[in-house]
């Protein structure tokens, strides 16, 4: 053993020497009363030593907000339970951070808080309930639905060298877990059900940089996995990987805030299944919205996203690519955002079967455009058994809807059946396979205002009873291949 190489082992061993366990109940907690004072004392104190690990024992301990400090990891042994008191007065909103966001209005509350706290960690088998239930809100608010005062199950502002494992997170009175303008993050093995409340998305990875999230699963009523930029800060280098998502509303999702927006994303080896749970959706539909969005609306860019080998079922739209022109400030002071942009995506080796009959699409708004999207390997299956006048009947019926809240539900059953792409540059579709269950007249491929779009590889499709395959308005530069045992016209432009 090399000389250099002993006295990092002698450091190491030192520093696991140094760090210390901190029950909370050496401090007082116990289950059956609220343990605010007595986890913060603990999670003090072993900031105060230098750092450590708080141990949550198995039992259920009941609490408010918990302020995290640096080198103070939160372990939850297994049978720990760590429950949101019932009492909103139990989570008082916390000083307003430094980094700005368009969630301001509405104060910050967390079970789980953080800002500028460097090294620090929740793990463990155990469980956090955010009671969320028992928190409905404001009922006077007038800032919108997800800034009415109630508690994130973990919030962190501005922190870095975050690790998240192993831990269970369930009933979030809002968001679960908010990351925001955090680096070097990592989420691992973390199991999610979140359907309590009003906007229980599962995990909002928020203007992060050097973000990975892996091997854990999602069941939501809101958004599953979303990428934010509700501030200045992009949401840049972030890797998702290995994980299993159901959502009533969008699986996997970039937006829809999006002012400092998304650069050198990486979403892949995903299953998108429906939820589980058997009671109505708060919001969205029991089967699902989106499997796949991508969403600029507020400003910002879009930039670098790779999506490989993703498996949906069931979902209403496999894909839902959008380029808006909503333009909410992140702030009062803030100017008004300009149209952004959305540019160099890939994504490949995708398979949606037994989907809804909302058609996936790729579009932008009137002198905006999305450029450089790559398709591969891509299989749409939907449900079909669409009859005239159940689906808008052309072109002129898909409203642009420029300030409109980016999801398919502002279109439903658009006039084509596997693909819609309008005010797009580059577009290229290679290895395409679509069918539907029972028969879908509707034509298969549409374009309008498109330049460069290139279709090939396409299978024999089933169940397909519209007289052309691919239609265009305003196309320039396309080529469109003849799908294999297609005996009927292929291509019509307008």
């Amino acid at each position: 053993m090399t000389k250099k190489i002993w006295f990092l082992w002698l450091c190491l061993t030192a520093q696991h020497a140094m760090a210390k366990d901190y029950p909370i109940t050496a401090f007082g907690a116990k289950p059956g009363t609220v343990n605010t004072v007595s986890i913060n004392k603990a999670v003090q104190q072993c900031h105060a030593d230098g750092g450590g690990r708080v141990i949550v024992p198995a039992g259920v301990f009941s609490s408010g907000t918990i302020v995290m400090k640096d080198n103070v990891e939160l372990h939850l042994q297994m049978g720990a339970v760590l429950q949101a008191s019932a009492r909103p007065e139990d989570f008082p909103a916390q000083p307003q951070p430094a980094y700005r966001s368009q969630k301001d209005p509405g104060g910050w509350h967390a079970l789980i808080y953080a800002n500028e706290a460097t090294n620090i960690a929740i793990t463990g088998p155990g469980t956090i309930d955010g009671n969320g239930a028992k928190h409905p809100g404001n009922p006077k608010n007038k800032l919108g639905s997800d800034m009415d005062g109630r508690p994130r199950n973990v919030l962190f502002i501005s922190c870095r060298n975050v690790k998240v494992e192993q831990v269970s997170m369930l009933n979030a009175a809002i968001w679960n877990q908010h990351y925001l303008d955090c680096e070097d993050v990592v989420v691992d093995h973390v199991n999610v059900y979140n359907h309590a409340n009003r906007n229980n998305d599962g995990i909002d990875i928020d203007g992060c940089r050097r973000f990975l999230l892996s091997n854990s699963v999602f069941d939501t009523d809101d958004d599953a996995i979303v990428l934010k930029s509700t501030g200045a800060a992009p949401c840049e280098d972030v890797v998702i990987t290995n994980c299993i998502v159901s959502s009533f509303c969008n699986a996997i999702k970039a937006g829809t805030e999006s002012t400092g927006g998304f650069r050198n994303i990486s979403v892949s080896n995903c299953v998108i299944k429906p939820s589980r749970n058997e009671h109505p959706p708060i919001y969205g539909t029991r089967r699902g919205i989106a499997g796949l969005s991508l969403e600029i609306v507020d400003g910002g860019r879009m930039e670098g996203v790779s999506i490989s080998n993703i498996t949906i079922s069931g979902t209403d739209c496999p894909l839902f690519v959008r380029l808006g022109n909503r333009a909410r400030k992140h702030t009062a002071a803030a100017e008004n955002p300009p149209v952004g942009t959305m540019k160099n995506i890939v994504i490949s080796n995708v398979t949606a079967y037994g989907t809804g009959n909302y058609c996936s699409s790729i579009t932008a708004i009137p002198g905006h455009y999305v450029e450089n999207v790559s398709l591969a390997n891509i299989q749409f299956f939907n449900r079909g058994g669409l009859q005239p006048g159940s689906y808008l009947p052309g072109f002129e019926a898909v409203k642009e809807d420029e300030k409109g809240y980016p999801q398919p539900t502002a279109w439903k059953e658009l006039p084509s059946s596997g693909l819609f792409i309008r005010h797009a540059k580059n577009v290229q579709v290679n290895g395409l396979m679509l069918g539907a269950s029972a028969t879908d007249p509707r034509t298969p491929v549409m374009a309008e205002d498109v330049e460069g779009l290139q279709v090939a590889q396409i299978a024999r499709l089933t169940n397909c009873t519209a007289d052309i395959f691919f239609k265009g308005k305003n196309v320039r530069l396309v080529k469109i291949e003849t799908p294999l045992g297609w005996e009927k016209e292929v291509t019509k432009m307008d």
